[in-house]
């Protein structure tokens, strides 16, 4: 897919879901007698203005790159002066810089903030985005931190293989992996180990044992299966990647045992307090047209095309009517 077909995927998807966002809203009208919901271009206030707030992302991260731009250039059209540290490694140096206040906020999904952070074994980590998102702010809170109102979009970490690997194995899920998986060599993130969505989950719930297990960096995991390194890969389903040429293939949970994880921007409560009501509303307002389509779009147009995440960001903010 080219780049120009990308930008008229991603603008499909956008107005996809600001018709469906217009006819909920017309509905609450007709229900209520109100005026309909206000345009979504994001407002600028001068109340805003003297406060100063860097916005954090992981460095080796291509989708918190482009949440981290997004969120930050839709605070600078709310007033708000900021700043783009897109240097954290991490997600425990990401906390730290939290707290040691050289970051005021960062992107990252709950179920990493839950199983990482905060090291809740795999089967303590809630099914539903809504309960994930109230044990996230409980654990958060205790550390002086909060987070504001989840994604529409859910990830989830999974295991991933070449489609034709697949077909001549005849596996479709990760169940199937069982009589071969002493076979195949793992690749994946250095935390992996540590994961519940990750080995752990695999070893632990479903019982797996691989022939290796191979860390490796996040910008490789599917060039190591095309160079035929790696027999699988963990993968993530918001990857650019899977939405493309049909190469490679996600093998079904079937158990529903990894957890799935919606993006939260963390945020120190310092930060919060001083940046007042509009900070939140902000952030809410710009993730609302943030489908699992409209990011694989976006994933896509970075790690693919090789786009400047803040360019993909400011496109995404402009199709959704937030910036002019």
């Amino acid at each position: 897919m080219t780049v120009d077909a990308r930008q008229r995927a991603l603008v499909a998807f956008l107005v996809a879901g600001l018709l469906a966002l217009w006819i909920a809203a017309c509905g609450d009208d007709a229900d209520t007698g109100g005026d309909g919901d206000e345009a979504p271009l994001i407002q600028s206030s001068p109340e805003n203005e003297e406060v100063e707030l860097v916005i954090g992302s992981k460095t080796l991260d291509k989708q918190q790159l482009i949440l981290g731009e997004i969120y930050a250039r839709a605070l600078e059209a709310a007033g708000y002066s900021v700043e783009i540290d897109s240097n954290l490694g991490s997600e425990p140096i990401a906390k730290k810089a939290l707290a040691r206040g050289e970051v005021d906020a960062y992107p990252e999904d709950t179920l990493t903030i839950l199983s990482s952070l905060y090291e809740l074994p795999s089967q303590e980590i809630p099914d539903t985005a809504e309960e994930a998102f109230d044990l996230t702010l409980e654990n958060l809170e205790g550390d002086g931190l909060t987070a504001f109102s989840p994604t529409p979009f859910a990830s989830a970490t999974g295991v991933g293989i070449l489609t034709e690997k697949a077909e001549e194995l005849g596996v479709e899920t990760i169940s199937d992996l069982e009589s071969v998986s002493q076979e195949l060599t793992l690749f994946g993130t250095s935390e992996c180990p540590q994961r519940a969505d990750c080995l752990v989950g695999l070893e632990e719930d479903y019982g797996l044992e691989f022939a290796e297990f191979v860390p490796v960096d996040p910008e490789l995991r599917y060039e190591v299966l095309d160079s035929g390194d790696a027999d699988l890969s963990i993968l993530s389903s918001a990857d650019g990647q899977l939405s493309e040429s049909g190469d490679y293939t996600l093998l079904e949970d079937d158990r529903e045992l990894l957890p799935v994880g919606n993006v939260v921007l963390i945020a120190s409560q310092a930060a919060v307090d001083e940046a007042g009501e509009d900070f939140g509303g902000t952030i809410e307002g710009v993730q609302e047209n943030l489908t699992l389509e409209v990011v694989q779009e976006l994933n896509a147009r970075v790690s693919l095309d090789r786009e400047d995440p803040a360019d993909v960001a400011e496109d995404y903010l402009r199709a959704s009517g937030y910036i002019d």
